[in-house]
């Protein structure tokens, strides 16, 4: 059986929330535990660096995409198994989804939430090229997403988004349960 590969969005930052910092090396950890491969921004600063190198330090393999411009500010991880550079934004998000079984989000900021809804609408469109269901877990203490969560809801009841497109976008608040809805409901739907 081929390895799964999760794809993890999250911010660049470390926030201020140390609980989020653990969740994200919790992830990485996991992620690796399970025999899983990681993708991810390609960072080694932030939850990025955490997720990463939690992973790494779990004899995880840890696939890195970043855009040229970024690979100075967000500091490429040096350490990974794989770094992909690629030309630009949109180049990045195509070959993340493209390597990806499933995607999980931990807190981030505004490229955070562009690539959720982006991976979510491919999944609606069915343009992912290697399977046509990858669904997107929202991954935190209860706290950072729930908005988001109300918002997508709210979505649904104002009849803009359907029931079915709601399910793309799940939340989880523990590890385990994040690995399993990504991984299980991929894998199920495709």
């Amino acid at each position: 059986m081929e390895q799964i590969t999760v794809c993890v969005f999250c911010a660049s930052k470390d926030g201020v929330n140390e609980d989020i910092q653990q969740l994200a090396k919790e992830l990485g950890k996991q992620i690796a535990g399970n025999g899983l491969r990681l993708v991810y921004g390609g960072a080694q600063v932030g939850l990025m660096g955490l997720v990463a190198d939690a992973a790494l330090e779990n004899n995880g393999d840890v696939i890195g995409v970043i855009p040229k411009t970024l690979a100075q500010r967000e500091i490429a991880h040096p350490r990974i198994t794989s770094l992909v550079v690629t030309a630009n934004m949109h180049e990045r998000k195509e070959k993340m989804y493209d390597l990806a079984d499933a995607f999980i989000a931990l807190p981030g900021g505004m490229g955070t939430l562009e690539e959720i809804f982006e991976a979510a609408t491919w999944t609606k469109l069915g343009m992912h090229t290697n399977q046509t269901y990858k669904p997107v877990v929202l991954l935190d203490n209860g706290k950072f997403w729930k908005d988001i969560i109300s918002f997508l809801d709210f979505q649904v009841s104002a009849g803009f988004v359907s029931k079915e497109s709601r399910e793309i976008v799940l939340s989880a608040s523990t590890v385990n349960e994040a690995i399993r809805l990504a991984i299980e409901i991929s894998a199920v739907r495709s």
